[in-house]
């Protein structure tokens, strides 16, 4: 008997050694996250969206831009990017990126430009061809580009998630290290240059009223930074909205003093509860892999509420469209279109119209 308790005791100090001092790659650090409101308050919303009307697109419709010839355009989880006009009709292939394409927008020459996870900055030109625009920034590949905005200057600025672990978001957010950067690509001379680091999972960038400032949406510190461009204040950055009750994912600027934000789902208690104490973290990713509980679980489809914001200029948020579970999933961009609202989604296979003319909202945000 004393023998195999002996064993058991030995096993046991073996398990412990091992979760606490057993060397892994991932090095978490202790992180604040700030309060969470829940959906409360203002985010308890005006208008829920249950008939949000879908135009099926086929699955991953991430971000939604307006070209040019008048159509919408949106890139799938397999690479393709498609358009369809805002009634939904027309859908059709435009291009293939053999990658994963995320952020888009065009040019003042109206050709497509596209944040692709795997590949970096794309262009897509009229005719469907795909290059390269860069894939490096200050010497360090572009681990994860998301999303994009352009000035009126041909400046294209966008997001790069994070340099750690690119294609293992899952350790990424156990981590815990602001390794994200927001970039800048300039079409005339070709230069990439690191305009912000040390962000906590950018998504989300818009530049504000006369490209003064640009807006950053830090997902997992459910948080909105503001990087001053020009004036005074330029080079300076501070929070512009936090305390946010969900991840923060991708915005845009609708030209008429709001920004509109997708709140992807709800922040996770049960990560942020451990955010604090990163030797519990560093134990965690020492057990199988696919047993560490995902930060992020609606990204896999579990049940969670969204919903998106109008903030003003001053950080004021003027409304909250909340999505209960159940009626879309993983809201990851918001675009304004006249008096319409395009709703890009990573788990959906339609993009969400919500039509503002049709709600108590008509008449305060048309453009």
């Amino acid at each position: 008997m004393r023998l195999w308790a002996a064993a058991g005791f030995g096993l046991l100090v073996a398990v412990w050694a091992y979760l606490a001092f057993w060397p892994t790659w991932v090095q978490p650090v202790a992180w604040t996250p700030d309060p969470n409101p829940g959906w409360t308050g203002v985010y308890a919303s005006a208008l829920h969206v249950e008939d949000l009307n879908l135009i099926e697109t086929g699955h991953g419709p991430e971000d939604v831009a307006l070209g040019p010839d008048g159509f919408l355009y949106t890139g799938l989880d397999d690479g393709r990017i498609v358009r369809f006009r805002p009634d939904g009709g027309g859908l059709e292939d435009v291009a293939r990126t053999n990658g994963r394409p995320l952020g888009l927008g065009f040019d003042a020459g109206g050709e497509l430009i596209v944040a692709d996870a795997k590949r970096g900055l794309l262009r897509v030109t009229r005719a469907g061809e795909v290059s390269v625009l860069t894939d490096r920034a200050d010497g360090t590949p572009i681990g994860f580009a998301d999303d994009l905005d352009i000035a009126s200057d041909g400046t294209i600025w966008f997001s790069d998630v994070t340099t750690r672990y690119p294609d293992d978001m899952h350790m990424d957010c156990w981590e815990g290290r602001a390794s994200g950067r927001l970039l800048t690509f300039d079409p005339a001379t070709g230069e990439t240059a690191v305009r912000a680091d040390s962000l906590h999972y950018p998504n989300g960038v818009a530049l504000g009223p006369g490209d003064r400032y640009v807006l950053m949406c830090e997902s997992m510190a459910a948080r909105i930074t503001r990087l001053w461009i020009a004036g005074p204040r330029a080079g300076e950055r501070e929070i512009f909205l936090s305390g946010l009750p969900g991840c923060v994912d991708n915005l845009s600027y609708n030209g008429a003093g709001l920004f509109w934000v997708a709140m992807v789902g709800s922040r996770n208690a049960d990560y942020e509860r451990h955010a604090p104490r990163p030797r519990f973290r560093q134990a965690l990713i020492r057990i199988p892999h696919a047993r560490i509980p995902h930060p992020l679980p609606w990204l896999h489809g579990g049940p969670s509420d969204w919903g998106v914001i109008a903030v003003d200029t001053t950080g004021t948020v003027r409304t909250c469209l909340h999505g209960a579970a159940g009626t879309y999933g993983a809201a990851t961009s918001v675009n304004q279109v006249g008096s319409d609202l395009f709703i890009g989604s990573l788990l959906m296979t339609a993009v969400g119209r919500i039509s503002l003319s049709h709600t108590n909202l008509a008449g305060q945000f048309t453009q």
